[in-house]
């Protein structure tokens, strides 16, 4: 029980930091549109970081 509650937080967690990224990554290009790519390859990579907790929190339940 307690390791399904682990994991559902950082899956929350990995969630609510993957939005966030999205907002910074979207307000951003907003203010420099040219600078788009730079920045989408750089808010893809984060987004993949952010993704990883919720694998290791996966891995160390079992």
């Amino acid at each position: 029980m307690t390791g399904s509650i682990h994991v559902g937080l950082a899956a929350l967690g990995a969630a609510v930091g993957v939005g966030l990224i999205g907002m910074g990554a979207s307000s951003a290009v907003g203010r420099n549109p040219g600078a788009a790519t730079p920045i989408l390859v750089q808010a893809i990579l984060a987004i993949a970081f952010t993704e990883a907790i919720v694998f290791y929190a996966l891995f160390l339940v079992r």
